[in-house]
């Protein structure tokens, strides 16, 4: 008899468990969502999701600059972007860079590295941002760092498709 209400007790605790860890993943869900939709109402085009210490933060463009959380960056004023596994400098892309180099290639290996930082460095006449894209195992950084990567580095290297700078209305450099 005591046995069986202890095990009654548990189960009632462990179903109070379940359901309060399927609202909560739905609320983070919808939550992504709503950060998705008003991104796309304000014209921009998510490229990842990167995992952040307390959210998810969005990098996402639209015609004339990149958005990482809330900071922007003009894309007519990227001189170079840089590829980074624990700081180093394992791709980069830019005028000077190709000139330079011929520009690097990443090795893809299936493995992937499993726990190493991947960041990507945006360097503009203004300043230098860095994407810090984590050190998530099984190549989610990776893939999330390369992501970001192409398409800072597709705007450097067709600049016909740069748009005028919106603030100043001047063509791209």
């Amino acid at each position: 008899m005591i046995r069986d209400v202890f095990a009654a007790v548990i189960a009632a605790l462990l179903f109070y468990l379940a359901m309060r860890l399927a609202t909560t993943l739905t609320y983070y869900r919808r939550q992504r969502q709503r950060n998705r939709d008003s991104e796309r109402a304000l014209g921009r085009t998510v490229i990842v999701e990167i995992p952040g210490e307390e959210d998810l933060l969005l990098f996402s463009e639209d015609a004339v600059r990149f958005y990482y959380g809330d900071r922007s960056i003009d894309k007519d004023l990227i001189e170079t972007v840089r590829l980074l596994i624990n700081g180093n400098v394992i791709a980069e892309a830019g005028p000077r860079v190709q000139a330079r180099s011929g520009g690097a290639i990443v090795d893809d290996r299936p493995d992937g590295i499993a726990r190493d930082r991947w960041d990507v460095a945006i360097e503009a006449v203004n300043g230098t941002t860095l994407v810090e894209c984590g050190a998530i195992r099984e190549r989610v950084s990776q893939e999330l760092a390369r992501a970001v990567f192409d398409a800072v580095k597709r705007t450097i290297e067709n600049p016909g498709s740069r748009r005028h700078h919106s603030v100043s209305g001047m063509p791209p450099r």
